[in-house]
C-alpha cells in the first residue's frame, strides 16, 4: 500500500458535471497504463460546495517520488489534464484544482 496519496479537488462547472466524469474517467486508465499510480484503486467522490456547485474529489496514490513529475511532461495525461481546464473554475477564493498530498497514519 502507498504511504501518500494525492486528493485531487476540482471545482466542477454546474453543467459539466457529467462531461467531467466522463473525462476523469479516463484519467485512471492512463495513469495506471503509464505506470504513474500504485495498484491502490482510485477513488473519486462528488459532492457540492455552499452555491450547490460539485465539488469533485479524485484520490490515488503516485507509483513513486517521480510519479507527478512524469506525469507533468507525459502528452497522453497532458491532454487530458488540459481537457479538465475548461470544465472547473475558482470559486470562492479556492482555485479550480488543489492536490493536497496526505500520507495515511495509524491512530491509537
Amino acid at each position: 500500500m502507498a504511504d501518500e496519496f494525492a486528493f485531487a479537488h476540482y471545482r466542477v462547472r454546474k453543467d459539466r458535471l457529467d462531461d467531467f466524469l466522463a473525462l476523469i474517467g479516463k484519467h485512471e486508465p492512463v495513469l495506471r497504463r503509464l505506470g504513474l499510480i500504485t495498484d491502490e484503486p482510485t477513488k473519486v467522490y462528488v459532492g457540492e460546495e455552499k452555491d450547490g456547485a460539485p465539488l469533485v474529489i479524485e484520490i490515488f496514490a503516485w507509483a513513486d517520488d517521480d510519479g507527478s513529475a512524469r506525469a507533468h511532461t507525459h502528452p497522453e495525461v497532458s491532454e487530458i489534464w488540459e481537457a479538465m481546464g475548461p470544465m472547473c473554475e475558482d470559486r470562492d477564493g479556492r482555485p479550480a484544482f488543489e492536490f493536497p498530498h496526505l500520507r495515511l497514519v495509524g491512530v491509537s
